[in-house]
C-alpha cells in the first residue's frame, strides 16, 4: 500500500509539473503584482561575528552564495594579513563579478532553474515527518534548521583552516587569534572583559579535554547557543552573569534581571511578535517577579549561574529558534486555506516566497524590495 502511495504522489506532482511548466501564465516569472520578479543572490557578507540567520531554502542557491561569500572572506584575509595591498574598488576582478552575475541569470532562467521543478522536488525531501503530502511548521523548521546547520558548519571550516597553523585538523588556544578589534583594545575597552574570544571559553569547548578543538568542539567555540556541551553551557549562564552583574556580587539580583533579561525572555516566547519597549516598566514588573521567583530556587533574591540554566536557551536563541521564524513566515504567506500547513500546490503557487530576495526590473524603486526573511 505504501509504494502504492509513493507511486501515486509522483504521478500527480510530475501532472501538476507539466501543467504549470506548460500553461500560457507561468507563475515563475509573472504576476500581476509583481511584473517582472527576479531573483538575487547576496553581494554583500558581514564577518564581524554578528549572525545572519537567514538560510537560503534552496540548496543550490546555498550553494551559490557559499561561493560567493568564500571569495569576500578571501578577500578579507588577504587584505587583514597584507594591508598594504588595498586595490581600488574599480580594481575588483571582472570575471569574478561575472560569475556571479552569470549565477543570478542561471537562476532566473527558466530552462536551466525551473522553480516549479525545485519545489516539486524538494517537497518530498521535506514532507518525511509524517510523509503525508503536507509540509507542517515543524517539518519545513526541521528543513530550516538543516540548511542553516550546514551553512554555519561551512563558515566554521573556513575558521579552523584559518586558525589551525601546523595543519592537524585541531585548534590549540596557542594557535587561536582573538578577533581583531581585540587585538586592537586595551583592558578599559568596551567588551573586553567579556569571555567570547579567552582561555575560559575555549577550554569550556573541548568537551573531550584534550586541550585541541575538532571541528565539531571549535563549531560549539564558534556556535556555543547550537552546542549541546554542557560545560559551555554553563560557561554562557557565568558570562551572562558577569555581563549583567552591575554590583559584582557574582550573581544577578531582581534589578538586574528586570533590565535586560526580563525582556530577552519575553521576546523569545512571544517569537518576537511584540515590541516590548510599549509597556510600561510596572506593566512588567509583575510578570518579572513570578519568572525571577521561579527561578530563584534557594529564594535568596539572587540568581546564579545554575538558576540561570532554565532560560539560557531564551537569552542565546539557537538556530532552531530562528528556523521556526522562517517557518512561520512562509506558512502565513504561502497557506492558502489556512489549515497550518502546505501542500504542493500551495508551493508552486506562491514560488517566490521560498526564495529569499525578489527585485523588480526597476532596482532603484525600494518600495517594490521585498525581503520575506
Amino acid at each position: 500500500m505504501g509504494m502504492v502511495s509513493v507511486v501515486i504522489y509522483i504521478a500527480v506532482a510530475l501532472l501538476i509539473f507539466w501543467l504549470v511548466s506548460h500553461s500560457p501564465n507561468k507563475v515563475l516569472n509573472r504576476s500581476h503584482d509583481h511584473p517582472a520578479r527576479r531573483l538575487k543572490l547576496r553581494s554583500s557578507f558581514t564577518f564581524t561575528g554578528a549572525n545572519d540567520h537567514r538560510v537560503a531554502f534552496d540548496p543550490i542557491v546555498a550553494d551559490m552564495e557559499r561561493r560567493r561569500e568564500d571569495k569576500e572572506w578571501e578577500k578579507l584575509q588577504l587584505h587583514s594579513r597584507h594591508p598594504e595591498f588595498d586595490p581600488a574598488p574599480a580594481a575588483e576582478s571582472q570575471p569574478e563579478w561575472e560569475d556571479f552575475m552569470n549565477a543570478e541569470d542561471y537562476l532566473n532562467d527558466e530552462d536551466r532553474f525551473n522553480v516549479t521543478g525545485r519545489l516539486v522536488l524538494l517537497f518530498p525531501k521535506i514532507d518525511v515527518d509524517p510523509a503525508d503530502g503536507f509540509v507542517s511548521g515543524s517539518e519545513l523548521t526541521q528543513w530550516n534548521v538543516k540548511q542553516a546547520e550546514k551553512e554555519v558548519l561551512h563558515r566554521t571550516q573556513r575558521e579552523v583552516e584559518l586558525h589551525d597553523k601546523n595543519k592537524d585538523g585541531l585548534v590549540s588556544f596557542s594557535e587561536y587569534e582573538p578577533p581583531s578589534w581585540v587585538q586592537n583594545s586595551d583592558n578599559s575597552s568596551f567588551g573586553y572583559d567579556m569571555g567570547w574570544w579567552k582561555e575560559e571559553h575555549f577550554n569550556a569547548s573541548d568537551a573531550d579535554g584534550d586541550g585541541l578543538l575538532n571541528i565539531t568542539e571549535f563549531n560549539d567555540f564558534m556556535h556555543p547557543a547550537d552546542s549541546k556541551n554542557p560545560k559551555l553551557i554553563q560557561w554562557l549562564c557565568k558570562e551572562e552573569i558577569s555581563e549583567r552583574d552591575t554590583d559584582k556580587d557574582g550573581k544577578v539580583n531582581f534589578k538586574e534581571f528586570f533590565h535586560g533579561l526580563f525582556d530577552l525572555v519575553r521576546n523569545y516566547d512571544e517569537e518576537g511578535g511584540h515590541n516590548s519597549s510599549h509597556d510600561s516598566a510596572d506593566l512588567m514588573e509583575a510578570p518579572a517577579k513570578k519568572l525571577f521567583s521561579q527561578l530563584d530556587k534557594d529564594g535568596d533574591g539572587l540568581l546564579s549561574e545554575d538558576e540561570l540554566l532554565p532560560v539560557i536557551g531564551k537569552l542565546h536563541p539557537s538556530e532552531h529558534y530562528y528556523a521556526k521564524q522562517q517557518a512561520d513566515y512562509i506558512i502565513s504567506q504561502a497557506d492558502a486555506d489556512k489549515d497550518g500547513r502546505l501542500t504542493l500546490t500551495e508551493m508552486i503557487d506562491n514560488p517566490y516566497v521560498f526564495y529569499s530576495a525578489i527585485f523588480n526590473d526597476d532596482e532603484d524603486d525600494f518600495d517594490d524590495f521585498h525581503d520575506e526573511f
